[in-house]
């Protein structure tokens, strides 16, 4: 389903007695994202780790602007506005300035080609629970196979705003988890002060990566055969400079089934740096390297193992 065919389910309500399609769910739910002025403190838990955020939001017609502080760790603002976003880390006095195609938490799901969601998820309706203060509803959204993993969301009633999330794996134990702990909806936040913040670079030192974006076939890249549900989403190569002086263009190629979303990322082999090929696990987050020819591949993705293998064995330089 293309982007239009999205926004005439924006447009469908159900009748009395009816429950909603995934489809409208996650519509609602996106919506709500762009739509609602809310301040509020974010907890995310993965493991044995935790981080906390505060954040600021803000929308007038199609301009979204958000700010977000870390509460935890090294500190950090982003501000970002629409695709645009700066980071400031006030310890180095170091600021990044780059365009983000994918925001949110679900950033692909107005930005597939088609509509897949529904051929590879289900999803039910259960119940009501408190989040942060608010009502909620609850949902459990559950892959048709095992590619890709579970989530159980909690859309604010009234708005359908996402204040808790979880990451389910097959057995439906929590893998990630991304809750607001203290959420005020419609509150004053000011769009003009957050564009000053965003402009206030004065004593940081500026980087802009260089991004270009391109296609696989443009690199030299395809798959051997597609990956069920994922679709191409985006290729760019970003200008880097090896170790040695040399310059180079790793790429990033994204795909996403609306929900799930991987990354193929590939750049020239250097035996000094690419030590041993391996695989790593952060709560929901799974990645893992090998060398392919003079080249040297890290998958990375909110997915299966299995699945990052399969895109990771697919893989293949045509040249």
């Amino acid at each position: 389903m293309s982007t239009a065919g999205w926004s005439s389910a924006q447009s469908v309500t159900p009748n009395a007695g009816t429950e909603r399609t995934v489809t409208e769910w996650l519509t609602r739910m996106h919506d709500a994202s762009r739509r609602r002025a809310y301040i509020g403190t974010l907890v995310v838990s993965a493991g044995s780790s935790m981080s906390a955020s505060r954040i600021w939001h803000v929308c007038d017609g199609d301009q979204q602007m958000e700010r977000v502080d870390t509460l935890t760790g090294a500190p950090r603002t982003t501000v970002r506005h629409n695709n645009e976003v700066i980071t400031f880390a006030p310890d180095s006095k170091m600021a990044w300035v780059e365009k983000r195609e994918s925001l949110g938490l679900f950033p692909d799901l107005l930005r597939t080609p088609d509509n897949v969601i529904p051929d590879h998820y289900t999803v039910k309706a259960n119940g009501l629970e408190r989040v942060a203060g608010h009502k909620a509803d609850v949902l459990e959204i559950r892959p048709r196979d095992n590619l890709r993993f579970g989530y159980r969301i909690w859309l604010e009633k009234e708005t359908g705003l996402v204040v808790k999330l979880q990451t389910l794996d097959g057995q439906g134990q929590v893998l990630e988890q991304v809750a607001f702990t203290e959420l005020k909806l419609d509150a004053p936040v000011s769009m003009d002060k957050l564009s000053k913040l965003m402009k206030g670079t004065q004593g940081y030192e500026v980087h802009r990566p260089v991004l270009r974006k391109t296609t696989p076939e443009a690199e030299g890249w395809r798959l051997k055969g597609p990956i069920p549900g994922f679709q191409s989403m985006s290729c760019h190569t970003r200008e880097s400079v090896q170790a040695s002086g040399v310059a180079s263009h790793p790429m990033q190629w994204v795909f996403s089934d609306g929900l799930a979303s991987v990354s193929l990322f590939v750049e020239p082999y250097n035996e000094q740096q690419h030590l041993e090929e391996k695989a790593t696990v952060i709560g929901a987050t799974h990645s893992l390297t090998r060398r392919l020819g003079q080249h040297w591949v890290t998958a990375l993705g909110e997915v299966p193992h299995s699945t990052l293998l399969l895109f990771a064995r697919s893989l293949e330089y045509t040249r």
